[in-house]
């Protein structure tokens, strides 16, 4: 079915920008923040095992999502995918847990930059400062998709540098070469007589499963890159350059940056435990930096500000995907026909600004309380990417079963991922033990919290729901291999 012109996306971004963007979501408040309480619970040998293994799961995953992607360079991206080669019900469940997830990840953005703010203003009203946040943002993602575009680009440009950089001091301190002593590598047979515990691994294996998490939700934002492969000029040559560097940009800042921390900051140091927004001289890069010489002392400000920086990124990254998929919805039927329309400047409008309108709900944090609406997003928004990646994984093995089956040659595909069939598996059996096994801790605690329970599993049946209202409402069946559409 072809589209009317102006349902049409232009293809404005360029292999630059798209690169980037691709970094932007790589890099964000998961490395900065919540990489100290990764290495608190596990230690850095469990930490770096933690972050390499999800790490290796998401790179299959974007091996899978740049075959497809690049092979049907077409908007919706994963939700059109589980439409084709899967079922319409579970493209269904798939964009409207995707549209859900990133409005409330805008949300939940926006509380965090408020949050931020206050380490410079402590009086500062965190409602104002969210809707200065949405403004900035909500008018970059409608003027252009090439403001968006080179917005993130200098956005993620401000992570990279800092990443590189920290990782630069770090070495240096590690090994004495900007004065004072040199730390080694005592932090990884340190022994805690307190806890009993002792590095590199510390939890076990149940510490190593709950950093499945925290990386997990570190990496989300990588999947966009099939977003924007619609508005991507040439993506044959250029959605494929971007997905393989994925996996380089991932083992150099995640699994970088964690070995540096683990090796400066002992794993039983109780600041690893404090770092949040409202605590950004507790953030595991601050208290490394904070040994550097002459800038120690500026530190966490120099930090906040980086912080605020990927904060501000991920909502952009947030409002432009969930803008995006919901036009694709809305031009498959899935959603009301207006989110379809676009602008002169080719922007879905409509969709716009109804993904903004969900994104708002974070200007009423005053009346709930920052850190217990920022908890409620931040579960609701890590756990459904983990149901959309599971969705990827699905979709890739259906694609080359269907391409197969109607007697096409894997030498014509135009981007091949690697390590098929057995990567797309990892990728989906990593992705269910975090699904129900990284939070189950929750039930086990000393003093059990509805609020925490629901809370860490409301999207999976939210999920559920949605899948079996559209199949029982539409009568959908699974797509025959043979009448998949390529």
């Amino acid at each position: 079915m072809t589209s009317p012109p102006e349902h049409e996306l232009e293809r404005a971004i360029s292999a630059r920008q798209l690169s980037m963007i691709a970094i932007g979501g790589a890099i964000g408040t998961g490395l900065f923040l919540a990489s100290g309480s990764a290495i608190s619970a596990a230690g850095p040998g469990g930490a770096l095992l933690g972050y390499a293994i999800m790490g290796l799961a998401v790179y299959c995953m974007m091996q899978s999502l740049g075959e497809m992607a690049t092979q049907l360079p077409i908007r919706g991206s994963f939700e059109a995918y589980a439409e084709r080669f899967v079922d319409p019900s579970l493209a269904f469940a798939v964009g409207w847990n995707y549209w859900l997830s990133w409005t409330i990840t805008l949300a939940a953005e926006l509380v965090a930059g408020a949050l931020i703010i206050k380490f410079w203003f402590p009086h500062a009203n965190t409602t104002l400062w969210a809707m200065g946040f949405f403004s900035v943002l909500l008018g970059l993602n409608w003027m252009t998709v090439k403001a968006y575009a080179e917005a993130e680009y200098w956005f993620a440009g401000i992570k990279v540098i800092t990443v590189i950089i920290f990782l630069l001091v770090g070495m240096l301190l590690i090994f004495g070469w900007l004065g004072g002593e040199a730390v080694g590598f005592r932090n990884w047979t340190l022994s805690d007589p307190a806890s009993g515990h002792s590095a590199p691994f510390v939890g076990g294996i149940a510490g190593v499963l709950g950093v499945f998490m925290i990386a997990g939700f570190s990496f989300q934002g990588t999947e966009g890159v099939g977003l924007a492969a619609a508005e991507t000029a040439d993506p044959q040559r250029n959605v494929p350059k971007a997905i393989r560097s994925v996996f380089w940009r991932i083992l150099l800042f995640y699994v970088g940056a964690i070995f540096v921390v683990g090796t400066l900051v002992g794993f039983n140091n109780p600041n690893l435990l404090n770092g949040d927004e409202s605590h950004v001289a507790y953030s595991p890069f601050t208290l490394v930096f904070q040994h550097v010489p002459h800038i120690g002392y500026y530190a966490a400000s120099i930090m906040n500000a980086v912080i605020l920086t990927a904060v501000l990124s991920c909502g952009n990254s947030a409002f432009y995907v969930a803008t995006r998929m919901l036009h694709a919805m809305a031009c498959a039927g899935k959603a009301p026909r207006r989110f379809a329309v676009l602008s002169k400047r080719g922007v879905p409008v409509a969709a716009l600004f109804a993904t903004g309108v969900v994104g708002a709900c974070a200007f009423f944090s005053n009346f709930i309380g920052d850190q217990k609406i920022y908890q409620l997003l931040y579960n609701a928004s890590s756990l459904s990417g983990f149901l959309i990646w599971l969705g990827i994984a699905i979709c890739h093995l259906r694609f080359r079963k269907a391409w197969v089956a109607q007697g096409r040659s894997l030498d014509d595909l135009k981007f091949r991922a690697k390590f098929f069939p057995y990567g797309p598996w990892l990728a989906l059996g990593l992705f269910l033990v975090v699904l129900f096994g990284a939070n189950a801790s929750v039930f086990t605690a000393a003093k059990f919290s509805w609020f925490d329970a629901v809370t860490s599993y409301l999207m999976i049946p939210i999920f559920i729901t949605l899948y079996l209202t559209h199949k029982i409402w539409k009568k959908t069946l699974v797509v025959p291999l043979r009448d998949c559409r390529f």
